[in-house]
């Protein structure tokens, strides 16, 4: 009896809104309609238990009068997974909502999905109902959710991370001395605002092209996807040798990947191959007194050094593609060089002093590669004159400036300077695509010996069955019809 009694009051209420609109000067006809800046919200990927980011839409009144929204409520009520901040007022079901004439309010949602155990993504959906002047419309919500698997503030022993679930960090995950961390194919890794992965045994990430390894944050939303500074990024600690990166992407942290460290002892090592680093506030590979060899590797937008090589140590890069366009994701223009080779690191200290470290650059080696972006100068060497600096560009494409100095064949044998070289990639500002346009002057112009050591480019296409392997990580091959 109470609960029949409290409908009819309901809807006894509801009439009399509805009866009262005339009066207040309200449009009352029933064939009004609202007006909504999506007719549907869909949040990508959200991990379970995770809030999402808060997605907003406007209600608008095309009419000349002012109209009285007489319910605005979440179809699915106290249940739903989603929830609504209609106009200011929090809540999942409001009465009485005024729209101006001519003008709009705002409707702001967001999600939170209850994990379900299973491994592929689930899809949750409801609707947001807007009753006016007995009419209803209704504005759909999507989401997809995936269970995961954390990772938080985590000292990891010996282990192997697998495919079946997303991995996500929170803090740092830790790989000590004595241990190894296995990833297999088509693993995914995801981390919060300030986490990261720290090394000091080893790192064994073995992709496919097929099943690549992605390091990403956490924030899937499609308007973070090419975001920068969104977690720390890989530290590879003097000591930890060894590690392998192979068909793996790291997306959008601070420092892409850190190989050695200035406070420990020795050096590390890393075998990086197919790899793409892009999207980093700093630097996408920096690298003190340490030993790289890399090949079909894409290096792109960051906000100082796409590569930063100090120190000293050993370094080989081949089929390398380094591009710093940066300037999308921040007004401050680079004034930095993306390539740094250096023997030498000055640090300074808070009370005016500074700490000068330096080590034998024994090899920096670039094969086949392309050095280039929107400064003049993308190349900087630091030699302190008392170590070792020993340095080759062979078969390269520079930015550098026309008094840039390429006349000693000890360091540079076939390189190709300055503007009127532009590789001609097919979109390094808005696509971010880095592949090589028709016209590149990067067609076919590489060292025959290193497209025979390394036959396949960073998409497996074949580099030795036209008249010569293009330079950079990306082999363009044209259809017979030119395209």
């Amino acid at each position: 009896m109470n609960r029949y009694l409290l409908r009819l009051l309901a809807v006894v209420a509801i009439v009399v809104a509805l009866f009262s609109c005339e009066d207040e000067g309200y449009l009352n006809s029933p064939d009004a309609q609202l007006r909504f800046s999506a007719d549907t919200i869909t949040f990508d990927t959200i991990f379970t238990t995770i809030g999402s980011t808060t997605q907003r839409f406007t209600v608008h009144n095309p009419y000349g009068e002012n109209i009285l929204v007489s319910r605005i409520r979440l179809s699915g009520g106290d249940f739903s997974s989603f929830r609504l901040n209609i106009n200011g007022e929090v809540g999942n079901e409001v009465y009485e909502i005024e729209v101006p004439a001519r003008d709009s309010i705002f409707i702001f949602v967001e999600v939170t999905i209850d994990p379900n155990g299973q491994n592929l993504p689930m899809v949750v959906q409801d609707s947001i109902e807007f009753t006016t002047n007995s009419n209803i419309q209704n504005v759909q919500l999507i989401a997809y959710g995936q269970d995961f698997k954390l990772v938080k503030g985590e000292t990891v022993k010996t282990t192997t991370w697998t495919a079946e679930k997303p991995y996500l960090v929170y803090d740092y995950a830790y790989v000590d001395s004595t241990s190894v961390l296995t990833i297999e194919p088509g693993t995914r890794i995801y981390f919060h605002k300030g986490a990261g992965l720290y090394v000091k045994g080893k790192i064994k990430a073995n992709g496919t092209f097929q099943q690549q390894i992605q390091f990403l944050p956490d924030r899937l939303e499609d308007s973070y996807k090419n975001v920068p500074d969104q977690w720390n990024g890989i530290v590879l600690f003097s000591g930890s040798h060894d590690n392998v990166f192979n068909f793996c992407v790291i997306k959008n942290a601070n420092i892409g990947l850190q190989v050695g460290t200035i406070e420990n002892e020795g050096y590390a090592s890393v075998k990086l191959t197919n790899s793409k680093i892009e999207n980093m506030a700093y630097a996408g590979l920096f690298a003190i007194k340490s030993k790289i060899y890399a090949y079909n590797g894409l290096i792109a937008n960051c906000g100082f050094y796409a590569v930063a090589l100090l120190v000293g140590g050993e370094y080989e890069f081949y089929h390398t593609t380094i591009a710093n366009y940066w300037g999308n994701f921040s007004t401050k223009a680079r004034s930095t060089s993306s390539l740094v080779l250096s023997n030498v690191l000055i640090i300074k200290d808070s009370k005016g002093g500074s700490t000068t470290y330096s080590g034998d650059l024994g090899k920096a080696t670039f094969g086949n590669s392309i050095i280039f972006g929107n400064n003049t100068q993308e190349i900087e060497l630091g030699n302190n004159n008392k170590n070792e600096f020993n340095f080759l560009f062979e078969n390269c494409i520079m930015q550098v400036a026309d008094t840039f100095n390429t006349s000693n064949k000890a360091n540079y044998k076939n390189v190709w300077k300055g503007v009127k070289y532009d590789p001609l990639f097919i979109d390094p500002y808005i696509e971010l695509n880095y592949q090589l346009d028709t016209l590149s002057p990067a067609k076919d112009v590489g060292k025959l010996e290193f497209g025979e050591q390394f036959p396949l480019d960073i998409l497996t296409k074949d580099r030795t069955g036209d008249s010569g392997p293009d330079v950079g990580a990306y082999e363009r091959i044209e259809r017979k019809n030119g395209r």
